[in-house]
């Protein structure tokens, strides 16, 4: 018999909800589409969302613990795992302190309430300060402005895309992306077009003609990484000139300083630092500060670089001194359902820890994966011996994957916690099966905050996941118990946990044992705004209340509740770039930037055959200036080399490129192994992340600059197919 499952997808940020329509007799997946009953989210569905049961039923998918034994896997049972694991996990700690264990946190782990909120319990349990998640590589600038203008890491700002008369998009393709990054707006790409065509300005600032670009009324061909430079010349504009209007929605702190900072700066150096010439800044500083309502908003193309914080910070202070913050057609804080003390409690930490060797803060309670292989190989006091890596590929998401590879391979223990092997799994010590998000249900509570409207789903299961396997909450909650260790870091959790579980088996009620759903619950609770039942009862999802402007400056958690406009550090930061050369040197002449495809999800699903209409092989796209330089043509084998790598790829020209600029997607290059049939591995496209220093960081948040790395360009051979062939990983 065939059912229907109302639910969303929790692959990537857009949230579509879905229809699937299930084979209850088989516990198979039929169909997925998308679920037009849905009030809030389904016009973004795409291929990602429809082909997400391939997931469940891939070939290669784990479906029990493994444990390494010599160079091959041999299944397990679970009680076997948490024992040996949490016997290593105790000795390590024992000898070495608690810092000695590190843990990674990738993707999906970010879209699951359940498993996010018991991996934090496991790793309060062990005490370990060395958290690293996947943010570091793309997100950190978000939460380091957040923290410093408004007091709180996890403060976020929606678009209200629909009331917007002036788009800035600066390092953002929402063509691919579909206009979400940390917050949700569903259709969001559709909906500016939509403002488009009644009138609004679409500016758009990349170095590629993307297909954004394409559509925009005018495209800004920035050098990669030097955004900061082009929006720190859009403010001096409007300030020198007058055309501020600053926040009456919040109260600002900083005026002055801000004004300082563009007297100082000299329009001509920043356009020639950015590579556009200063009469488009002035005119991009004219319309944005004259339209009726205006954004400015930054994304991943900005974040990914040396500056990348400047150039979030400067993007908060044009809408913040152009009255764009809290008002219509700009950017909006969402209050969410539930209450922002308990949400902040959950996500500051509990003490402040800093890297062994950089001294480096955590960021949003994470250090940068960009430091861990160093963490691993210098031997001293508080070295990484063991890693848990839960739902992550940071060989490949990370900067200098060879790097982190090798120092993977000299860990007393290592285990990952995914659906297959993956590239960063290859020396692990055992491999832990999870589940899909079909296979799971629950509400993620700190996601009301994100959305630009007042919405709430609660995500039904559509199947049951395979017999016997484990949730990763339940997983994370046994190592814990295994370890004799307080999940939480909370005297008495582990005994409520025992306790409540006895109960739930004496009286036939499993909703008396201690689960993921009791916090769920609590969350709800604490905001007082819905109920529990009215939350489950509306499958397809409820929008329950109108948008509000002006709660923001009712959570600012500054010490003195204003916006810290101008903090000392940024503005220190701003000086020192303007003083630093530029990335490219006489031996590494060009920059190699980042795209993304909407049927791509970073490192993973590349292996995935439904996803990809087109081949899956990369190349690198060239503009004819660079090809002719380097005697290239069009499907010619070149090799890049940067000072930490080289990759051999095959080459796209293109005039959608800024000359002197590259371009290559992330996430592939991944193999995926086979430990139960021992198979040969599977692999797409190379990973253009080897080519990323792994210090070449940007000094306040700690991302790597995977958008700018400075490159040179070889032919090694000519082309030998009309088509783009695979790339191979150079030798050496």
């Amino acid at each position: 018999m065939e059912d229907r499952v109302y639910t969303y997808c929790r692959t990537c940020a857009s949230s579509c909800g879905i229809e699937v329509v299930v084979d209850r007799a088989a516990n198979r997946v039929v169909d997925i589409k998308p679920d037009r009953a849905n009030p809030y989210s389904w016009q973004d569905f795409c291929r990602k969302g429809g082909r997400a049961h391939e997931v469940v039923e891939h070939p290669r998918r784990l479906m029990t613990p493994m444990r390494r034994v010599g160079d091959r896997y041999e299944p397990a049972t679970y009680e076997e795992a948490f024992t040996d694991i949490a016997a290593r996990l105790n000795a390590i700690v024992d000898r070495h302190g608690p810092d000695a264990i590190g843990a990674y946190s990738g993707n999906p782990m970010i879209h699951s309430f359940a498993a996010s909120t018991f991996w934090t319990g496991l790793l309060d349990a062990i005490g370990t300060g060395n958290r690293f998640f996947t943010g570091s590589v793309d997100q950190n600038n978000l939460h380091v402005v957040s923290g410093a203008l408004y007091g709180d890491e996890m403060l976020i700002l929606v678009p209200d895309i629909d009331a917007c008369d002036c788009f800035l998009l600066v390092g953002t393709d929402p063509s691919q992306s579909r206009f979400t990054w940390v917050e949700i707006s569903p259709d969001g790409w559709n909906r500016v077009l939509e403002r488009q065509r009644q009138g609004a300005d679409l500016i758009v600032v990349d170095p590629r003609r993307s297909e954004t670009a394409e559509r925009a009324d005018t495209h800004v061909a920035v050098v990669p990484g030097e955004d900061w430079a082009f929006l720190l010349g859009v403010l001096k504009v409007i300030l020198d000139e007058g055309l501020e209007r600053p926040s009456t929605a919040v109260p600002l702190n900083g005026v002055a300083a801000l004004r300082e900072l563009a007297r100082s700066t000299d329009l001509q150096t920043l356009a020639a630092r950015c590579g556009v010439d200063a009469a488009v800044i002035a005119d991009v500083a004219h319309r944005f500060a004259r339209a009726r309502t205006a954004m400015c908003i930054t994304r991943t193309g900005v974040a990914q670089n040396e500056y990348g914080t400047l150039g979030e910070w400067l993007a908060h202070v044009l809408n913040l001194m152009t009255d764009r913050v809290d008002r219509p057609g700009g950017r909006r804080y969402e209050r969410g359902y539930i209450s922002v003390g308990l949400f902040r409690k959950m996500t500051t930490p509990r003490a402040e820890h800093h890297t062994r060797l950089r001294r480096n803060p955590q960021i949003f309670g994470h250090h940068a994966i960009a430091e861990v292989p160093d963490e691993i190989l210098t031997p001293g006091d508080g070295q990484i011996r063991a890693m848990l890596v839960a739902f992550g590929n940071p060989v490949i998401s990370g900067p200098d994957g060879a790097a982190l590879d090798r120092a993977f391979a000299q860990l007393e223990l290592l285990v990952s916690f995914d659906f297959v092997q993956r590239e960063s799994h290859r020396h692990a010590h055992w491999l832990i099966p999870g589940t899909h998000w079909l296979e799971r249900e629950e509400l993620h509570a700190m996601a009301g905050s994100v959305t630009d409207a007042p919405f709430v789903q609660y995500a039904q299961r559509a199947i049951a996941p395979p017999e016997g396997m484990l949730e990763e909450w339940e997983v994370f909650a046994e190592l814990a118990l295994a370890m004799d260790r307080n999940l939480f870091g909370a005297p008495g959790v582990n005994r409520l946990l025992r306790v409540s579980r006895r109960l739930a088996r004496v009286t036939g009620r499993p909703g008396l044992a201690l689960s993921p759903e009791w916090l769920q619950r609590l969350f709800v609770l604490s905001g007082r705004r819905l109920k529990w039942s009215d939350i489950r009862r509306r499958e397809h999802g409820w929008i329950y209340g109108e948008k509000r402007y002006g709660d923001l400056a009712g959570v600012l958690a500054t010490p003195d509740r204003r916006v810290n406009l101008a903090p000392p550090q940024f503005v220190a930061a701003c000086h020192e770039a303007l003083a630093t050369a530029p990335a490219t040197t006489g031996e590494f002449p060009l920059l190699l930037s980042n795209k993304r495809s909407r049927e791509a999800m970073n490192s993973w699903l590349n292996e995935m055959p439904g996803l990809f209409r087109a081949d899956r092989g990369v190349a690198v796209d060239m503009h004819p200036d660079d090809a002719e330089c380097a005697g290239v043509a069009s499907g010619d084998l070149v090799r890049l080399v940067s000072p930490v790598g080289s990759i051999e790829v095959r080459a796209r020209i293109t005039d959608a490129m800024r000359p002197g600029v590259l371009c290559i997607p992330h996430g592939w290059g991944s193999r995926i192994f086979d430990p139960a049939g021992g198979a040969e591995p599977v692999v797409h496209g190379v990973n253009r992340n080897l080519l990323v220093d792994n210090r070449r960081l940007d000094r306040l948040s700690q991302t790597p600059a995977l958008n700018s790395v400075a490159v040179r360009l070889e032919r090694v051979e000519p082309a030998v197919a009309e088509t783009v062939a695979e790339p191979r990983v150079a030798e050496g």
